[in-house]
Parts: C-alpha cells; sequence; structure tokens
C-alpha cells in the first residue's frame, strides 16, 4: 500500500532524485564512505613523501575500507586475524615487483625496505 501511495503522489521520484544527489555529492567529497555505503573496495594513496636527504626513500599514505580487505583475503593476501596493514602491505609489494618485473627490472635488487606504520585502523604509512 505504502509503494502505489509513493507512486501516486510521485514521492518514489523524488526519494530516488535525493538519493542520487546524496551518491553524488559523496562521490565528490568522500569517494570512501559511498564505496563502503555501496559494499564496495576501496583503496587510495592520501599521499606521497620524498625524503629530501635521500630520494630514494619516501613513503606512500595509504586509505582502505573493509571490503578491500576482505577482497584481498579472498585473493590470498591473508587471513581472518592478519592486521590490515600486512595484509594491505603484502599487496603493495605484489604490486611494487610486478611493476619492477614489466619494466624488466632487476625484482631482488636491495632497495631498502618496506615500513608500514598505522595511522588509524584503515589507514596507513607505509614507507
Amino acid at each position: 500500500m505504502k509503494n502505489i501511495f509513493k507512486k501516486l503522489t510521485g514521492l518514489d521520484k523524488a526519494e530516488a532524485r535525493i538519493a542520487e544527489e546524496e551518491e553524488n555529492l559523496l562521490k565528490k567529497k568522500d569517494p570512501k564512505a559511498l564505496a563502503t555505503k555501496k559494499k564496495e573496495p576501496y583503496v587510495a594513496v592520501i599521499d606521497t613523501h620524498v625524503n629530501k636527504d635521500n630520494i630514494r626513500n619516501g613513503f606512500f599514505e595509504l586509505d582502505w575500507n573493509e571490503y578491500f580487505i576482505l577482497e584481498l583475503r579472498q585473493n590470498g593476501y591473508g587471513e581472518e586475524g592478519d592486521p590490515e596493514e600486512e595484509i594491505v602491505d603484502r599487496w603493495f609489494k605484489d604490486i611494487v615487483y610486478n611493476m619492477l618485473s614489466e619494466d624488466g627490472l632487476d625484482t631482488s635488487r636491495g632497495a631498502g625496505y618496506i615500513n608500514v606504520v598505522p595511522i588509524s585502523q584503515d589507514k596507513s604509512e607505509v614507507s
């Protein structure tokens, strides 16, 4: 009965328009919140920093949601109980390895280490 009333009054279209406007606003202001609301994986590089004294060193600040961690677990990067930072670190190392490999660069070279510093439950600084 409720749906019939909404259709007769046009309220269903107004609600749909409001929901679309909210989604567009979230997409611009907080894409992570939108992805989380839609239960979709989200990961982004928030910032990058380069060491002024040694250009070979720097770090990326990453942000992710719980659905990204779930996707990584489903793809073999971690198990239940593993810290999120370690799961993301395994994935990040894989990305770097694949980039080096695709460019024909030595993947076994000693390029330092990857340090992961948790900032919050779903943010880490990777250097």
